[in-house]
């Protein structure tokens, strides 16, 4: 996989793949080149058995501070008015190669994660944030709407009445109060967020990742189908599950008494 990026930071311990976005003194704000190579990391890492676990996260002080509005300046001076629609296709795709991809996508957010930057959090399968986080969804305090997929993933998460709230008054919402809610799975003290992160991603990693992708395909679908379609998937789903490999050794484990081996097959 390639590691020379411009943009972001790739490192892989073990089965665990860290992408760090890498533009500190923006903030990690969001560029057309960051756009764009954090979506190519994504998509390798869909087929990259030897990465079990992707984490996302941000250099410096910060996740992430949404979208780099000197961007849009410096194309509307060029080239005149555009349709945001069009430059949002490119953060689709992004949204869909996080869901998509088949294995568990953990954001590790520290500092600000506004705007796109958030919705780009809640797009992962889980999410980890230190003390010092602050969500965002800053789109009203510039007149926009959600984008990135905030629409889907906010109320799925909150519920409706506090997602219109955090989409309308546009307040931070801080790592502790984010847990509460829930909008992340874990908030740790700052000290303790590497280690924490690094742990639960293990974690993962070492788990029957086949198993993750199924599980990963029957949570996302059913949030929009009716309790029959539903039931229904959870059989095809569970017959492959049945098939595996990793699910014979954790039977096997379980009555030989010992840790299972699981290898994502």
């Amino acid at each position: 996989m390639r590691t020379d990026y411009q943009c972001l930071l790739v490192e892989q311990d073990g089965g665990v793949l860290t992408v760090t976005m890498n533009r500190p003194e923006k903030l990690n704000a969001f560029d057309d080149t960051m756009l764009q190579e954090l979506t190519e990391v994504i998509e390798a890492v869909a087929q990259d058995e030897a990465v079990r676990c992707l984490v996302i996260t941000g250099a410096g002080r910060a996740f992430g501070s949404g979208q780099d509005l000197t961007t849009f300046a410096a194309r509307s001076a060029t080239a005149g008015p555009f349709k945001v629609s069009q430059h949002l296709v490119s953060y689709h795709r992004l949204v869909f190669a996080i869901r998509n991809a088949p294995k568990p996508v953990v954001a590790a957010v520290h500092g600000v994660a506004a705007g796109i930057s958030c919705n780009i959090a809640l797009a992962c399968d889980m999410r980890i944030a230190a003390d010092n986080a602050r969500f965002i969804e800053a789109f009203a305090r510039i007149g926009l709407v959600p984008d990135g997929g905030g629409g889907f993933f906010l109320p799925r998460l909150v519920g409706m009445g506090k997602a219109i709230e955090m989409s309308m008054l546009a307040d931070e919402v801080s790592g502790p109060e984010a847990e509460r809610i829930g909008l992340v799975n874990k908030c740790v003290p700052l000290a303790e967020f590497e280690s924490t992160t690094k742990a639960f991603a293990q974690r993962l990693a070492k788990g029957p990742t086949r198993s993750y992708a199924l599980i990963k395909e029957l949570i996302y679908t059913s949030v929009q189908v009716d309790l029959q379609t539903s039931l229904r998937l959870e059989g095809e789903l569970q017959d492959k599950a049945f098939e595996t490999a990793d699910h014979r050794e954790g039977v096997t484990a379980f009555l030989q008494k010992r840790p299972a081996q699981y290898t994502g097959h």
